[in-house]
């Protein structure tokens, strides 16, 4: 009622769409707001799906900015901005820190130094304490910002804290940021991570559409306030830059938008300006082989074009990389000596090398490689997936074998299906040791182990309760999926045979990857070029040593290595770095014999040259037995183990509850 004299009586129940009542004040509030997110009272999306895009802070000025169209897109600087959550539970938490430490890496700033973190009102921020504010957090976000004029910048500091302030503005909250700027690359670019809280300590959830689309409306709008939008020329210029290169251009996606079912297009087009980019290009996809001049302007285009150029740009990024990383390490290579180990090649073989260098293909999405210098006497440049799947340290110089890793459901996959067939779709150790009497606990845990490392990453079994697992009746299909999936974040093994260089090895008192060579019935081969001749003269350098020091012997115009030879020196080592850490301990060591039990505390990992070590504490002294990565897991914690031949089986945990580790 607006006044007292527009009351009028209607029967009926209360509230009934006869009487006519203004709009109180917080429903007009949540009206707006709702119009705001992009529809009516009580409106839901087109087709009435929940897309959860309209979730979290930022949600309207996203869809906003993400109409925008026209001649004023067209002129606009153009920012690329590169966005990721991540989750920081588990290994992640260590992992973003380390990623931090990555970002300050050396060689990033103009002058070629150590980057520096920065912060809203700082320009040095401490890491350490941006970290520790954020160890509860349950995720961060990270931002790579690039405009395309960055080299225009003489510094992008001021530039990143506008944006950030103009993110505050448009998510409604104050943000716990730092950021570093990067000059290692043909295009300037700032890294920036963000905390995953608001200013208040709740969950901090930005919009999709404000994450893929407004951030980046967000920065070019204030590079246009800096540089002023692009001209014509310059547009112009731009897009005539793309005819001639070797990568997936805006003219091969408007080339493929206006081809028909056949994949036909012409060469004309609306102006003389657009013909010419057509033409050109059309000529430049016809030299490449894909594209088919069929006369009168027209051409089609080959069915794989969109993905051959991208892998050529990707090639060229490669090759650039490379030569980048040579001039860095002043160290001269010419194009023959150069290669990209493809694993998925049918053909490929094991590459054994010398690490030259280890860096970020995509620091967005934490894709990593190698530049190898491989015993064929060629540098190799190996992609090797996430940095999460390498949990080893390759320092330069370091010596690595790597392999393909073929996608391929396992023996264990199989009797995990077969037992579970059986069994009415259950899985569990009582299920497998009925099953199959000759099994033991420790074999049947391996198999748990397997569903458990599927269930945390794909989620494709469950786990009941009580214990048993679920498994479905396609399961050997789902994890053949799974294994082709894994191949983008692990595409090869990487093997450690040394961390030690290979000038140290020659004459080092310990078995040694050359030793294991030396004696083994298959070696790699060996190219008496770059690194290969480096290897070779090693080699002729280790069998003297080997032989002045008894471990050898010469006979008929060769070398002969007694059975015992690998053992005997990795003993001899052992012993002497064990003298070592007991003075450190201060209690003595006891050598693990072959066959028995070892209990104690794990407490590190001990790094010979002759492989890595877990040093286990008992009441009364301390022994060194082989590690194994799962062992991580366990500093501080009591193991069981049994020893056979050069390896160990563990038992973590006690009953039966705990897994076998071998």
């Amino acid at each position: 009622m607006a006044d007292d004299d527009s009351f009028e009586p209607h029967l009926g129940h209360q509230r009934s769409q006869g009487i006519k009542r203004p709009r109180r004040y917080l429903g007009r509030v949540l009206a707006a707001a709702n119009l705001a997110r992009g529809g009516g009272v009580g409106s839901r999306p087109a087709g009435g799906s929940f897309t959860g895009s309209r979730i979290g802070r930022g949600a309207g000025v996203g869809r906003l900015l993400a109409s925008r169209g026209g001649h004023a897109a067209a002129s606009r600087r153009r920012v690329i901005v590169k966005t990721s959550v991540v989750k920081l539970a588990g290994k992640s938490a260590s992992a973003a820190a380390a990623h931090l430490r990555y970002l300050q890496r050396d060689g990033t700033t103009r002058e070629g130094t150590r980057g520096a973190l920065y912060g809203r009102d700082a320009d040095v921020a401490d890491g350490k304490a941006f970290g520790e504010r954020g160890a509860g957090d349950r995720h961060q976000f990270r931002f790579i910002v690039s405009p395309e004029d960055g080299d225009q910048y003489d510094d992008l500091k001021p530039l990143t804290r506008r944006l950030m302030a103009r993110l505050e503005e448009d998510l409604g909250t104050k943000l716990d940021w730092v950021a570093v700027d990067h000059f290692n690359t043909g295009h300037p670019h700032t890294h920036i991570v963000v905390r995953g809280k608001d200013e208040r300590g709740a969950d901090l959830i930005i919009a999709r559409d404000y994450l893929t689309t407004g951030i980046r409306e967000r920065a070019a709008e204030l590079v246009d306030l800096d540089l002023g939008p692009r001209t014509s020329r310059e547009i112009q210029q731009s897009q005539r830059a793309e005819i001639e290169q070797e990568r997936f251009t805006l003219i091969d996606r408007a080339l493929f938008k206006g081809a028909d079912a056949e994949r036909v297009v012409a060469s004309h087009a609306r102006d003389g300006f657009d013909q010419t980019l057509r033409a050109g290009r059309l000529a430049k996809l016809s030299r490449l082989g894909l594209a088919e001049s069929l006369g009168a302007g027209r051409f089609r285009l080959a069915p794989d074009l969109a993905d051959t150029l991208r892998r050529l740009g990707e090639r060229g990024d490669i090759i650039r990389t490379m030569q980048r990383e040579f001039s860095r390490a002043a160290v001269q290579r010419v194009p023959a000596d150069q290669a990209i180990y493809d694993p998925a090649a049918p053909d490929a073989r094991p590459l054994v090398g010398r690490v030259l260098v280890r860096g970020l293909a995509d620091e967005h999405a934490d894709r990593h490689y190698l530049i190898v210098d491989g015993t064929d006497g060629r540098s190799h440049y190996v992609a090797i997936g996430r940095g999460t799947e390498t949990d080893m340290s390759l320092p330069q110089g370091a010596i690595v074998r790597i392999e393909p890793v073929r996608p391929a459901v396992r023996e264990v996959d199989c009797t995990i299906a077969r037992i579970a067939a059986a069994n009415g779709g259950r899985y569990d150790v009582d299920a497998h040791l009925h099953h199959d009497p000759t099994a033991t606990e420790g074999f049947a845990e391996t198999h748990v182990r397997r569903l458990e490392a599927m269930r945390r990453t794909a989620g494709i079994v469950e786990r009941e309760p009580s214990g048993r697992w679920i498994v479905a009746p396609d399961h050997l299909d789902r994890v053949a999926a799974y294994e082709a999936a894994r191949l983008r974040d692990r595409p090869v093994a990487i093997t450690l045979l040394s961390k030690q260089p290979l000038d140290r090895l020659a004459d080092a008192d310990a078995a040694t990857w050359i030793d294991r060579e030396l004696v083994s019935g298959t070696p790699e081969p060996v190219r008496d070029v770059g690194f290969g001749h480096d290897v070779r003269d090693a080699q002729a350098r280790r069998r003297q040593w080997l032989v002045a020091q008894g471990f050898a012997e010469e006979a008929d115009g060769g070398t002969m290595f007694p059975n015992g030879m690998i053992a005997a020196l990795q003993r001899r080592e052992l012993l002497r770095v064990a003298g070592q850490l007991s003075d450190e301990l201060g209690m003595p060591f006891r050598e693990a014999a072959e066959g028995a039990r070892v209990e104690g505390v794990y407490r590190r990992s001990v790094e010979l040259v002759s492989g890595r070590f877990a040093l286990i504490e008992r009441s009364r002294d301390f022994t060194l037995v082989p590690w194994r990565p799962v062992l991580e897991r366990q500093v501080g914690k009591s193991v069981s183990g049994l020893m056979r031949g050069d390896g160990i089986s563990w038992s973590i945990g006690r009953g039966r509850s705990g897994p076998g580790i071998s």
